[in-house]
């Protein structure tokens, strides 16, 4: 694809200068959203691309945008006309420039490296502009951009059959769940829409003692015995966040009713967004003593049940669906409750048949993890690829 033949740049009349002699990085105009016709037709720009639209344009197009605050150094192409916020630079060409080999040149240049690290990031011009690079004559501009663009369309369709392998492992990883819940991993002859024999529906309150956890408060620091504590923040899908791991004041009578063991399963009692609210997660034991806040609403099974076949099902497109119904209100909020997370149903099978669930749902799973893996070590290869094509572009290495 990439052709390792260099080319003496002096032959072919490639001129060499700094950035700041073949470009002006000019200042774009403030726009405040409130100012912003969202009706009219010319895009808003700002430091990483598209951030509104209005009824007037400020630059005519094609044209160049690079991010000058928080997204600096951030290289845009738009072809039509177009407003540049105060946020933004816009380019324009000193000399005999095509624009589109503009806008590649500059992508290859990583402007980012010169971002100042502040509490907002920024590209001085000034820095970019020192930077040296070289100048071809404009036929070799245009079939540079075409052996670019060429190169990217062939990138690009890969990287698009990747997404859509990626979209596919989704799809299959929730109809794995779904087939596992309705008996379909352990029995061939299930009927569509029954349970298997031996499968029946529970409520969690009928397998496990459901309760909640300790409410922060000011007085608490007060109390000689702190221990670790558990919150929403630090609970996810199928996931226990430790890295920020807070400590809290406890009282020895509190200590048995919120200290966490080895297989509760915790469910996050709200959030602003229905699809994270009862996010569910399974505590391993990996802390010592951790209690938890009164956010978290916690199952401890009896008997035999296996928390992970639960922990699954609460994963699963059914018992996702069945935590949002509980969660539902008159009010339009979305919220859980120690008492709405007791009433969730989850079907029931005999444990021996829970730990082949378990299994067969985990073997899929597995699989699935190891071609994700690939997947994205697939999409690393295309962006460092991307860099290595316009680099070679600008080295004269494509042909």
């Amino acid at each position: 694809m990439i052709e390792e033949q260099t080319l003496n740049k002096t032959e072919i009349e490639w001129e060499e200068m700094l950035l700041g002699d073949a470009f002006e990085f000019e200042y774009g105009k403030a726009l405040k959203k409130e100012n912003r016709n969202g009706e009219g037709s010319y895009a808003v720009m700002g430091s990483n691309g598209i951030v509104g639209y209005h009824d007037e344009y400020l630059i005519k197009g094609p044209g160049i945008v690079v991010g000058r605050k928080g997204a600096a150094g951030e290289v845009t192409y738009i072809e039509s006309d177009f407003w540049p916020i105060d946020t933004t630079y816009y380019v324009k060409p000193k000399k005999n420039i095509s624009l589109k080999y503009g806008y590649y040149l500059l992508k290859s240049l990583r402007l980012n490296q010169f971002e100042k690290s502040t509490a907002i990031p920024g590209l001085n011009r000034n820095d970019a502009y020192s930077k040296g690079i070289f100048l071809p004559p404009i036929e070799q501009q245009n079939a540079i951009v075409s052996k670019i663009e060429e190169l990217f369309s062939e990138l690009d369709k890969g990287i698009e059959e990747l997404k859509t392998a990626q979209q596919q492992l989704k799809v299959y990883r929730k109809a794995v769940l779904k087939w596992a819940f309705e008996g379909k991993l352990t029995n061939e002859n299930v009927k569509e829409g029954e349970l298997p024999e031996g499968w029946s529906w529970k409520t969690l309150e009928e397998i496990a003692n459901v309760s909640g956890g300790l409410t922060k408060n000011s007085k608490r620091e007060a109390l000689p015995l702190k221990l670790p504590f558990l919150r929403v923040a630090n609970v996810y899908f199928n996931e226990i966040e430790l890295s920020e791991l807070h400590m809290i004041g406890v009282t020895e009578k509190e200590i048995e009713r919120v200290r966490l063991k080895k297989d509760d399963l915790l469910f996050v009692e709200g959030n602003g967004s229905v699809d994270q609210i009862g996010r569910v997660a399974l505590w391993n034991g990996m802390v010592e003593g951790c209690v938890h806040q009164n956010h978290l609403i916690k199952a401890r099974f009896n008997g035999d049940m296996i928390s992970k076949y639960a922990l699954y099902f609460y994963c699963s497109p059914e018992g996702r669906n069945a935590i949002k119904a509980q969660a539902n209100s008159t009010s339009g909020l979305h919220t859980l409750s120690i008492s709405k997370i007791a009433k969730l149903p989850i079907p029931i099978c005999p444990s021996e048949v829970q730990s082949i669930v378990v299994q067969e749902i985990e073997s899929r799973l597995s699989v699935c993890d190891k071609i994700e893996e690939t997947i994205l070590d697939g999409l690393k290869q295309a962006d460092a690829l991307r860099q290595s094509i316009l680099k070679n572009a600008f080295e004269c290495k494509i042909q």
